[in-house]
């Protein structure tokens, strides 16, 4: 095999089980999907120790199988629900921790994801150091590339985890540099054995973005399915006669808005049907069904007993619901935002929910934007805490100018219908119901499409949150010293570092932006990190034909463009149509890491240990995702001042190495 197919190979596996693993992990850990990004951080973490480790006299790559069948197979013997109960932070579905206890559970996982990782990125690290440091950078970013590919192609089949799996040890089999051992070949098997045992169950099934659960059972008499994603109570498919005895809060938005009509009804959550069985009982001459998740469609039609999605007046629409209102012109007579909670992250490089666009302000005005003149909105969900419900009614009365009407069931308003109109006298509210403004400082800071964090009571970062950064920035200092020696290492690489720690950031930054832009779905966060390392490839390419007669003006030209990034604001973009739209957010975004790119090429290409720079440059990566967080005080747009400060830092820490170039052909 070929020392740049090997480095190729070598790079795509390591990204393709980084992305299997953190998917995996939060399909089997309850309650991992929504902290996804601590994966992320102890695979950066590994892949900057593998790095180090790249010419170390013992070598552990052999050893990746042997420690990825053991991690899966933790996972799998010890399943666990993480207790997020508490009243700051919303995490919706059951609660109770269950299995080993939180603080066993996560550490462990943390450190053998950077186990793994670091020593797939050994491997990866060993042929890496063969090459001139801008061609081994070429090469991985190819395999990269090749990962994500690969990866993605799987979750547009709904492939289940033994598919991946078998990728794994296919690619391992052939990296291994056969004869295998039989360590290896145990391990290999015992690992596509556990997934395939798993992948088996008759009741699960693999959607894009969740493991899913479908039990159907009798209900009353009546048969009902019942559904979980990733291990948390989900929706259910029954009836609605039985929805009609169980589930009244289904029914409130009709009977509050009847004067409304249904001739035209846009459900946002569809899900398996039942909303929309229930809107169709109603009355309802034609329905829109937006649902983002496509096996539950599936679902409802197989499994429903009502066949909701069989019937004439429906269509669905498989997309995500704030992209849907942002391209649709349809005006509607009721708009039902029926339980549109995700239970996951858009990507594990942020703290972003699937439905966390869905209800800022700016997204409760394009609803109302869709409503005929007589036309009502209506949403209802297990809100679990009264700030809220206070919070979405106060986003509501800020968006119609009146007060929303408020059904509570239960305790504490924990169930709740939330009903507004377009005009006076179409919501028929006792003034028992009606909404009344409350001290409660949630109430009167609504979600914004800079601030996204609905279910974040104040504009802080949750002390859980803090202790856990702290505790995982410890533990890497830790690991990193005890895996690859000294830090003085990587003293000269300290502006590599500070790069490492902006692009991160400003990654996060174009993957929140177009979740935005086009939609939180799978397809358009796998185009963005593609598109990223397209970008990163080019810069690449560039550099390798053309070097800068003085380095110091790239920097000059990547602030600029940073602050032409925070100067262009996301309600500008979302005022644009489609096209250019996509033309501005591509220019707005890419150029900052085309050109931070030329940067850290123009730089990467002369280093002395080109395993440790790029272990600095890794290391500052997983930095960047702690400070991440910051978002949850100050927005996303603020991170890019963050980014410009950062690679200020880096232009200070190595101007030494900024010195008149040669321009070469």
């Amino acid at each position: 095999m070929s020392k740049p197919l090997r480095l190729v190979l070598l790079s795509g596996l390591m990204l393709f089980v980084e992305l299997a693993l953190i998917r995996w992990t939060g399909s089997n850990v309850v309650y991992l999907s929504y902290f996804s990004n601590f994966v992320l951080l102890g695979s950066f973490l590994g892949i900057g120790i593998g790095f180090l480790r790249g010419r170390a006299r013992t070598n552990l790559f052999p050893y990746a199988p042997v420690a990825l069948t053991m991690l899966v197979g933790f996972v799998l013997i010890f399943p666990v629900r993480i207790d997020r109960s508490g009243s700051d932070l919303i995490y919706f579905g059951h609660f109770g921790a269950t299995g080993l206890p939180t603080w066993v559970t996560l550490p462990l996982i943390f450190v053998a994801v950077a186990v793994v990782l670091a020593m797939i990125a050994e491997g990866v690290a060993r042929t890496f150091v063969e090459f001139e440091p801008l061609e081994a950078y070429r090469w991985d970013i190819a395999g990269s590339i090749l990962g994500i590919a690969g990866f993605s192609a799987l979750s547009f089949t709904w492939a289940p985890p033994v598919v991946w799996g078998i990728v794994a040890a296919i690619l391992f089999a052939i990296l291994l540099r056969p004869p295998l051992r039989a360590l290896q070949v145990v391990a290999l098997i015992g690992l596509v054995f556990m997934l395939g045992r798993e992948s088996m169950v008759d009741v699960w099934s693999w959607s894009p973005y969740y493991k899913v659960t479908a039990v159907t059972t009798e209900v009353d008499g009546n048969e009902g399915t019942f559904i979980a994603a990733n291990g948390i109570p989900f929706q259910s498919a029954v009836g609605v006669d039985i929805r009609r005895m169980n589930d009244a809060v289904y029914f409130v938005p009709y009977e509050r808005a009847e004067a409304a009509g249904l001739d035209d009804v846009l459900i946002i959550g569809a899900g398996t049907g039942s909303d929309v069985a229930v809107a169709l009982a109603e009355g309802a001459a034609r329905v829109d069904a937006v649902e983002i998740d496509p096996r539950m469609i599936e679902i409802g039609r197989e499994l429903h007993p009502d066949q909701p999605y069989s019937d004439p007046r429906v269509t669905v629409h498989i997309d995500d619901a704030r992209a849907f209102l942002e391209r649709s012109a349809a005006s509607y007579d009721l708009i039902l935002f029926a339980l549109p909670d995700s239970l996951t992250l858009v990507s594990a490089q942020s703290s972003l929910r699937l439905e966390s666009y869905l209800f800022t302000e700016d997204a409760l005005e394009s609803a109302r934007a869709h409503l005929n003149p007589a036309g009502a909105f209506a949403m209802y969900n297990y809100y679990r805490e009264d700030w809220l419900v206070d919070r979405l009614a106060g986003t509501l009365d800020s968006v119609y100018g009146r007060a929303p009407c408020v059904d509570t069931v239960g305790d504490e308003g924990k169930l709740a219908v939330i009903t507004i109109a377009a005009a006076d006298g179409i919501v028929n509210c006792p003034e028992e119901s009606r909404w009344v403004a409350t001290d409660d400082v949630a109430a009167s800071t609504p979600a914004t499409d800079d601030y996204p964090f609905l279910y974040l009571r104040e504009r802080s970062i949750p002390s859980m949150y803090l202790v856990t950064l702290v505790l995982i920035l410890a533990a890497s200092a830790v690991m990193v010293r005890v895996a690859s020696g000294p830090f003085r290492r990587m003293g000269g690489y300290l502006d590599l570092f500070f790069m490492g720690v902006a692009f991160l950031l400003l990654e996060t930054k174009s993957v929140v932006q177009f979740a935005l832009l086009f939609g939180t779905t799978w397809f358009v966060n796998a185009l963005v990190f593609a598109g990223v390392l397209t970008s990163v490839l080019a810069a690449i390419e560039v550099a390798r034909r053309w070097r800068p007669a003085n380095p110091s003006w790239l920097y000059g030209a990547l602030l600029l463009s940073v602050a032409v990034a925070w100067l262009i604001q996301v309600d500008f973009l979302l005022s644009l149509d489609a096209g250019s739209r996509f033309i501005v957010a591509v220019l707005v975004s890419f150029t900052p890491i085309f050109i931070a790119n030329l940067v850290f090429a123009d730089r990467f290409r002369n280093v002395e240990a080109s395993n440790v720079a790029f272990g600095a440059n890794l290391l500052g990566a997983m930095v960047g995702g702690l400070l991440e967080y910051l978002a949850l005080v100050t927005g996303y747009q603020a991170l890019l001042i963050v980014v410009a400060l950062l690679y200020g830092a880096a232009f200070l820490a190595g101007r030494v190495h900024l010195g008149d170039k040669t321009v070469m052909a």
